[in-house]
């Protein structure tokens, strides 16, 4: 029999590390349950961003300014455990209708407090003497910055345990404990884990793990691919992208995506992003996907031309069809408690999730209101369903 905890948190990725974390500092006792090792899933296939640039108007804005003010205050002094970098990141127009759609975000985004400069192309070329002679014009915006999420996992892990959580890796949940309609703990492989709230912090396999409740949350996984590029010197500075992955960031489509997004990093190789596709959870390697990337990061920087890309990885991200994260405690089955849908964004919100989660966990008005991502507004009960192996958390 295992002792119960105040909160079971289902995956051990930065979202989920985050909030046994942050739970664990409101006193509150956790226990992480890990399909397979902490930061396994897409914590571990993405770049890292922590970007306020790609963001519209609206409480997905509002959750980034919160978020990056925790990374910068209440996280500031475990920075240097996951190599925070203040980088800045800039978005590249090279199209008119490039330069009128980059002209209204900035400016929409200016009058909401977002601290962001349009750049001519003088000084453009001064932040990056290798981008394209074909840029039109530029946004700088120097609050985007970046970490090694598996670091921050790792290292909120290890704090959350140092305050008495629980971190059980290799351990499936295959449904959940009820009295009546409340969800008081989680049946796995390994036994039952009892505790008045659940979080399903399950990443791309959310929508699964909501189903063992009953419950519809409609998170789908979406692949993408990351390159990197031989150790060079300095040539690419910051986070640059071009003014089209705003678009796909907003995007509904299934079909493949592919917009450039190019940055350094302190080892010397570059990373080359980005894509999208929704194929369900294929793994094989999408080669129209690479050979997109490798030509849109060309055109954005003509030297990669000649440069040896070393490896490449991918793995899939938690898309909402309605691109606002899922964060809160879910009426249709009480007890239990969703984060997750936040597609690229993730890393980013992580640190503001795991602190909002935490405070209303402890029975605590959150810092900022969760209840434009309720679960519930995705409708009633939905009948429970068996989770594939590969898809439970």
């Amino acid at each position: 029999m295992n002792a119960p905890s105040d909160v079971i948190v289902i995956g051990a990725g930065v979202i989920g590390s985050a909030i046994a974390y942050f739970a664990s500092r409101q006193g509150l006792s956790v226990t992480v349950l890990e399909r397979g090792l902490p930061a396994s899933g897409t914590s571990s296939a993405c770049e890292g961003n922590i970007l306020v640039s790609d963001k519209e108007l609206g409480p997905e804005l509002e959750l980034t300014k919160f978020s990056l003010d925790t990374w910068r205050g209440d996280l500031a002094e475990h920075a240097r455990h996951w190599e925070f970098e203040s980088k800045g990141g800039i978005i590249v127009a090279s199209r008119e209708s490039s330069m009128a759609s980059l002209d209204r975000l900035t400016k929409a985004q200016a009058n909401h407090g977002i601290d962001v400069e349009w750049v001519d192309i003088p000084r453009l070329r001064e932040f990056e003497p290798n981008i394209s002679p074909n840029a039109l014009g530029a946004a700088w915006y120097p609050d985007d910055c970046q970490v090694q999420p598996m670091l921050v996992a790792g290292h909120l892990l290890k704090l959350a345990r140092a305050a008495g959580a629980k971190v059980i890796t290799n351990t499936m949940v295959t449904g959940f404990v009820r009295n009546g309609e409340t969800v008081t703990g989680v049946k796995t492989d390994r036994g039952q884990f009892h505790a008045p709230a659940v979080v399903n912090a399950a990443g791309s396999w959310s929508e699964d793990v909501a189903a063992l409740a009953g419950v519809n949350v409609p998170v789908k996984p979406r692949k993408g691919f990351v390159m990197v590029t031989e150790p060079l010197p300095p040539m690419v500075h910051h986070k640059v992208y071009a003014a089209e992955y705003v678009d796909n960031v907003g995007s509904s489509d299934a079909g493949l995506q592919s917009s450039p997004v190019v940055e350094g990093t302190p080892a010397g190789s570059i990373l080359i992003g980005s894509s999208r596709e929704r194929v369900g959870f294929d793994r094989s390697v999408n080669t129209d996907a690479l050979r997109q990337m490798a030509a849109n990061a060309i055109a954005l920087f003509p030297f990669l031309e000649k440069t040896r890309i070393i490896r490449h990885y991918h793995g899939f991200r938690p898309y909402c069809p309605d691109h606002l994260p899922v964060i809160g405690h879910d009426p249709r089955a009480p007890g239990l408690w969703h984060a997750s849908g936040y597609e690229g964004a993730g890393i980013g919100l992580s640190a503001g999730t795991g602190k909002l989660v935490a405070q209303a966990l402890a029975g605590l008005t959150p810092d900022l209101s969760l209840a434009p991502f309720a679960p519930e507004r995705f409708g009633e009960f939905t009948p429970a369903t068996k989770v594939p192996q590969e898809s439970a958390a």
